[in-house]
């Protein structure tokens, strides 16, 4: 591949650099139109494994003590769900999983409104663009998948949501582990076991970047809530910063310094004002980051030695220039640290390893926590206060999200079903 030109930075009316521009093309890469790889034996077997957690309650399901406090649910998988995600605005869900399908479903009837098909294996990715319009679903098989609704105009009012079409198929990674739309406009961003990060911009389907430096999968990744950086982690345990213009790191840290032997980088978050970052690793350990400087500023200690971590959230407590992380993982704890002062405020609890943090988009002190204890949990994170049990599900939750301004949540699992809860 043939390196872009290099790019000048633009700034917005403030003097303030900008996010990158949805028809931005910085570089175009000719892809073949073949650009399937199918997989092996042995992928199909990891594949099979997916969800599968240290301490899972899979198979030791009691019937005589089962509980049910869902409003809905959706059920047309019949294999594990990996990836749920609710509409923006809209009573709608998209999930995908094991069966290697998509769904868009109506939360509030539990029916199916579009059948997102054309992968081949499991859908381990589904995400709403930042305005609903558009839905990406990424799949083991390599494939990135786009659907728009149908009648989608910028700047109107949607008046038809029931109608979708499917946009276009991106091309580029072998096997797709994790997608991000970009919080403002319309670029899709994707991490991928070929060691590379792909960012497309739609509706074109136009390869935009193609990120290196990584010498293993890419399990994570995100853009900034700002949208000006995009911050990603492999497997080995190597964390970059990119300027989303720019092909070549910004800064990076590895495991050769043996401050940052996470033993693998497991799951990561950014904080709202897009400062720091907070990264767990395979062995429990947690590490916080500056953005700004690409140094480590501080650890976190508190999960049990060789315990992945396996989830990462910031919590808005009300209280101005205090960052409040959460971190969780197969120790079946979360806790509730203050940044600042690396003091732990809360410890929360589930009977197994904890899989999945959201935070309200409503009341950001407020969390969820999905376990493969078969249940998820909403949190007071100012107090470690635990406000509801959401239980259903006969198998490990897998994934979670909260819609509808945060008063509905919807949850996948590996029984099959995605159930909906009133958080309210």
């Amino acid at each position: 591949m043939s390196a872009p030109n290099d790019h000048e930075e633009q700034y917005d009316g403030d003097g303030e650099e900008a996010y990158i521009e949805g028809e931005e093309i910085l570089a175009v890469y000719d892809l073949p139109e073949d650009g399937d790889h199918p997989m092996d034996e042995d992928e199909d077997e990891a594949a099979d494994q997916l969800g599968d957690l240290p301490g899972s309650t899979s198979g030791a399901f009691d019937e005589a003590n089962y509980e049910n406090n869902s409003i809905q649910q959706f059920t047309e998988h019949g294999a594990s769900v990996f990836c749920a995600s609710v509409h923006p605005t809209q009573p709608l869900a998209v999930s995908g999983g094991e069966d290697e399908v998509g769904y868009i479903w109506d939360i509030t009837t539990g029916q199916a409104v579009v059948k997102l098909t054309g992968h081949s294996d499991s859908i381990v990715a589904v995400e709403w663009s930042h305005d609903g319009e558009m839905i990406a679903t990424g799949g083991m098989d390599g494939k990135t998948r786009i659907w728009r609704r149908v009648g989608a105009t910028k700047g109107k009012a949607a008046e038809d949501w029931s109608t979708w079409e499917f946009l276009t198929e991106l091309y580029g990674p072998n096997e797709v582990t994790w997608l991000k739309w970009h919080p403002k406009g319309h670029v899709l961003l994707a991490g991928s076991q070929d060691q590379l990060v792909w960012m497309w911009q739609l509706p074109s389907g136009r390869v935009m970047q193609v990120f290196g430096g990584h010498a293993a999968p890419v399990c994570c990744g995100t853009f900034t809530p700002d949208g000006k950086r995009i911050v990603t982690a492999d497997e080995d345990g190597t964390f970059i910063i990119f300027d989303p213009h720019k092909e070549s790191p910004l800064f990076k840290l590895s495991p050769t310094d043996a401050r940052f032997d996470l033993d693998g980088i497991t799951a990561l978050a950014v904080n709202p004002s897009s400062t720091l970052a907070v990264v767990g690793g395979a062995a429990g350990d947690v590490r916080i980051i500056s953005l700004s400087k690409g140094e480590i500023v501080g650890s976190l200690p508190g999960h049990k030695a060789g315990e992945s971590v396996e989830a990462i959230t910031f919590v808005d407590i009300g209280v101005e220039g205090v960052d409040v992380v959460v971190t969780a993982g197969t120790d079946s704890k979360a806790y509730v640290w203050d940044v600042v002062t690396m003091r732990l405020r809360a410890t929360l609890e589930h009977e197994d390893p904890i899989t999945r943090l959201i935070t309200h988009p409503a009341q950001p002190h407020i969390l969820v926590s999905g376990s493969a204890d078969m249940t998820l949990r909403s949190w007071d994170a100012r107090s470690g206060t635990l406000l509801a049990e959401h239980k259903g599900h006969r198998a490990p939750v897998l994934d979670a999200s909260l819609g509808m301004e945060g008063k509905v949540l919807v949850s996948a699992g590996d029984d099959g079903a995605c159930l909906v809860f009133t958080t309210q």
